[in-house]
């Protein structure tokens, strides 16, 4: 039956769900905001609409509705885990596809998911049982458990609301400041405390279930290189885990334990930190589609999105733990409108010059045009590029031919940055944690010697007002676009 489905959502992400939904021979309906009313994913759509904000649920669910249509894709960010939008779209006659308004609710909080990975089972990092209750509360518990400690969000994620603290003295106005920007963020100022661990992986299972109670894990993706907490490059398989494969049937069951206690069904990662002893441990469940999903489609080939809208609406999982297999390796490296040199600050603007690459083995899920002004508005995402071979280092040596064709002018962007991370001694060993960005410094002027240097420097105006001039010149091949303003 064709369906009408609705993309609650922009950029890259609002791109590769139309695309699944044409492919399954539904009608995809896309909204905006004024900023996007020229955005490619409403290029995309068979139908748009304008809304005055992504954030606005009955706003969305009364465009759905007045517009006949069957479901609402929320994609990531946004809505995608709030359970009061999924219970209005639930209350409205519109299937929310993903989880349940229950298990958003159960796993959406940090301190609830927490307490529900104990009961489940799951080893969690020594902290505290739910939101602390203030600064002597906060200083009995961190001395306790021993320093050093992380303060976090209760309500959110992707770095917001999060604290490091090495020492006592540190402890008090770390916690003003990350229960500032927990309010800020997300509503809600609590934040609770766990031990820091020294130099953890970042390593996430990706999940998936159906009404009927069939619930599988689809395999690991090594998330640990990260800038402010938020993931600039994955991969599938972990590198650590196909070292000792037994890890994933560990931390596959774990992950799965934790959704059976929520009642859980469609699309969910739960995450884990892993320490230098390969003990791993349960940090929280994401109640949605991953910005990360494809490298686990490339490396299974499995598509998640038409999964996704399957067993939304009501599809058994033709799947069983046994079928899912793992094929070579994947690597995806989100491309931002940011500059690295200067502590990731985002590069607004005008793209003057687009080429992206392609070729066996590589995959682009873009959201922008040559021509399209980046706007401020939103996260400056771009693109995510990934790529596929039998073994990493064949994924690595990919990615970077890939990298050298990508070309992006006339904003800030980390296309130099990421050539210059993959050819790392530490990288390509696998030699990955959390903090590896505050030990790799990269070098802005080292694609260069210094005449090159200054001769690229003396025309980047002109290069701005005519880009394809000069396209093929050596500096603009080797990455210099860094350098754009």
């Amino acid at each position: 039956m064709q369906r009408r489905i609705m993309v609650a959502n922009r950029g890259e992400i609002a791109v590769r769900v139309l695309r699944g939904i044409r492919e399954m021979g539904h009608i995809g309906v896309a909204v905006h905001s004024e900023t996007d009313r020229a955005a490619l994913h409403v290029a995309f759509a068979d139908e748009a609409y304008p809304v005055a904000s992504y954030l606005n649920a009955a706003e969305l669910i009364a465009v759905a509705r007045e517009r006949r249509c069957d479901a609402i894709h929320p994609g990531y960010g946004f809505l995608s885990e709030n359970a009061g939008f999924a219970a209005l779209c639930a209350e409205a006659g519109v299937i929310f596809i993903g989880p349940s308004a229950h298990s958003i609710a159960s796993l959406g909080s940090k301190t609830a998911a927490r307490e529900l990975a104990i009961r489940a089972g799951a080893p969690v990092v020594p902290g505290s049982d739910g939101a602390v209750g203030g600064f002597d509360e906060a200083r009995r518990f961190a001395s306790k458990i021993g320093y050093p400690v992380l303060i976090k969000a209760a309500a959110g994620g992707g770095g917001k609301g999060m604290r490091l603290v090495e020492s006592e003295r540190d402890l008090d106005a770390a916690l003003r400041d990350a229960a500032s920007e927990a309010e800020r963020s997300f509503k809600s100022a609590e934040v609770y405390i766990e031990k820091a661990l020294i130099k953890p992986r970042h390593i996430e299972i990706q999940i998936f279930g159906d009404a009927h109670g069939n619930l599988i894990h689809l395999g690991e993706r090594e998330c640990s290189i990260q800038r402010r907490h938020q993931k600039v490059i994955e991969e599938c398989p972990s590198p650590l885990v196909a070292l000792h494969p037994e890890m994933r049937a560990a931390m596959g069951e774990a992950a799965l334990r934790v959704a059976r206690e929520s009642g859980y069904m469609n699309a969910g990662t739960a995450e884990f930190l892993v320490d230098g002893d390969r003990n791993f441990y349960f940090l929280e469940m994401n109640t949605r589609l991953q910005v990360e999903h494809p490298v686990t489609e490339l490396v299974t080939a499995l598509d998640l999105v038409h999964m996704q809208i399957e067993t939304a609406f009501g599809a058994s999982l033709d799947l069983r733990q046994e079928d899912i297999q793992w094929r070579g390796s994947a690597i995806e490296c989100r491309l931002y409108a940011e500059d690295p040199a200067n502590n990731y600050f985002p590069s607004p603007g005008r793209i003057e010059r687009l080429r992206m690459p392609s070729g066996p083995g590589v995959r682009l899920d873009s959201g922008v045009y040559e021509g399209w002004n980046v706007p401020l508005d939103y996260d400056p995402l771009l693109a995510k590029l990934c790529v596929w071979a039998g073994t990493r280092e064949r994924a690595i040596d990919r990615m970077r031919r890939a990298l050298g064709e990508t070309e992006i002018l006339g904003i800030a962007n980390n296309v130099a940055f990421f050539q210059q991370l993959l050819a790392s001694p530490a990288f390509v060993k696998a030699e990955l944690h959390t903090g590896f960005l505050n030990e790799f410094k990269f070098e802005a002027e080292a694609l260069l010697d210094e005449a090159e240097l200054r001769a690229a420097k003396a025309v980047v105006k002109p290069v701005v007002a005519a880009p394809t001039a000069v396209s093929e010149s050596r500096w603009a091949r080797q990455g210099l676009k860094e350098l754009m303003r």
